[in-house]
């Protein structure tokens, strides 16, 4: 019996434990491992394959990246002043050429006629009135290209090979032709339109310097000329309104001579120094003539007469002596000239030199430690390497000086045609 026992109770219990082995609760539970193995494994796969494509794409990155560096280091890229994007291969000791009087000015300010191929014909004919050209003569012995003004023969440059054409021209087309033409770089430069102390006149002295590997003295001329501007606004900034003299420019100087009718309504060198200028009220920028009648009605304290065209005042003077001895200017002796800086395009170190003559006219006590010959040629020899004022002023009725009604009487200024 208790045999009997044991036997039931041992098969009950292994009835148990195959019902438990046949469970589907417990197949469920075990069905998670299986499954979460092979997620396991697909996702290691995709994680693998992408990583595979993380280096691809990032070996092309470095690729073109390498190549951008490669480029960049055989190129330098800059944007000139009419806006072009001009690549010029990187190369030590870059040879240049100026297609003109503008742009050699600009180029002999940074790196004197170091490092050209040859000049424009005009730059090779004659020294005249030019500070640049007068304080390096040798100008005239260096290859010159064909044209007037500007270059024309584009062939002869091509023989030439410069690395870099300077160019100051009409229109922006010109550039891209010239380019095409000679093969060559072209970048283009601009002087501004405010005379002196423009920021297009830094900005090409910026790019002059940069391609020609000069950057620190195209800095070191770009500080001069601020320097000049902020000496000049500093002595003379203070003074009252009403104590401000009212000054007149005759005859100024732009594509030629102009009688006393000649001159501007916004006038640079007479801003640096804060005179009032008694043209106003014209509405045009440059170069204006204006009825000789509104010079009496304006009647400034000083005159300002451009040397340029004092031949032609004196002509006129000649016809009509009366008009000008009703003149204040004329009938106290408040006559100056000035030195003729337009001439064969803006020669801003004359300019900026003439400013420091007007301040020291009509505001003696401002400008007391200043000679203005002294100081233009400081100006002259920083930009251009030679003190040139004699030069200037040989070529030009004497330069710097007060003239009055006796000077024009005894014909002084009278130049044959």
């Amino acid at each position: 019996m208790k045999m009997k026992k044991i036997l039931i109770l041992t098969l009950v219990w292994g009835l148990l434990i195959g019902l438990a082995g046949c469970n589907p609760a417990a197949k469920k539970e075990n069905a998670p491992v299986a499954e979460n193995k092979s997620q396991t494994q697909e996702k290691e796969a995709a994680k693998e394959k992408a990583d595979e494509k993380k280096d691809e794409n990032q070996a092309k990155v470095d690729e073109k990246k390498d190549e951008s560096q490669l480029q960049a280091d055989e190129e330098m890229v800059i944007i000139d002043m009419a806006g072009r994007e001009v690549r010029l291969p990187k190369k030590d000791n870059r040879k240049a050429l100026t297609d003109s009087p503008t742009t050699q000015r600009l180029y002999t300010y940074i790196n004197g006629l170091n490092d050209l191929v040859g000049v424009s014909a005009r730059d090779a004919k004659n020294l005249t009135n030019r500070p640049y050209a007068l304080a390096n003569p040798e100008i005239l012995e260096m290859k010159s290209f064909g044209g007037g003004y500007f270059i024309e023969d584009w062939e002869a440059v091509l023989l030439a090979k410069p690395d870099v054409i300077f160019c100051d021209q009409y229109e922006v087309a010109a550039y891209d032709q010239i380019q095409r033409q000679t093969g060559c770089p072209v970048v283009a430069l601009d002087y501004g339109t405010g005379v002196i102390f423009d920021p297009k006149l830094y900005q090409s002295l910026e790019l002059i310097g940069k391609i020609m590997g000069k950057e620190e003295r195209a800095k070191e001329v770009i500080d001069y000329m601020e320097a000049l501007k902020k000496d000049l606004n500093e002595r003379t900034k203070d003074i009252p309104e009403s104590e401000r003299k009212t000054v007149y420019a005759a005859g100024l100087a732009w594509n030629g001579p102009h009688g006393i009718e000649g001159t501007r309504e916004n006038y640079p060198l007479f801003d640096a120094v804060n005179a009032v200028n008694v043209v106003n009220g014209i509405g045009k920028d440059g170069l204006v003539e204006v009825d000789k009648e509104k010079i009496i009605e304006w009647n400034p304290e000083y005159i300002f007469i451009d040397l340029a065209s004092i031949h032609l005042i004196q002509e006129d003077y000649n016809k009509n002596k009366a008009y000008y001895q009703l003149l204040s200017a004329f009938k106290n002796d408040k006559v100056y000239t000035q030195l003729a800086f337009v001439w064969c395009d803006i020669n801003i170190d004359t300019a900026m030199g003439n400013s420091y003559f007007v301040g020291k006219m009509i505001y003696p006590d401002k400008f007391a430690d200043i000679d203005p010959i002294e100081k233009v040629n400081e100006i002259y020899e920083f930009l251009v390497g030679k003190p040139v004022y004699e030069q200037v002023a040989d070529s030009q009725f004497g330069g710097y000086q007060k003239i009055n009604i006796a000077d024009f009487d005894s014909n002084r200024f009278f130049k044959e045609k």
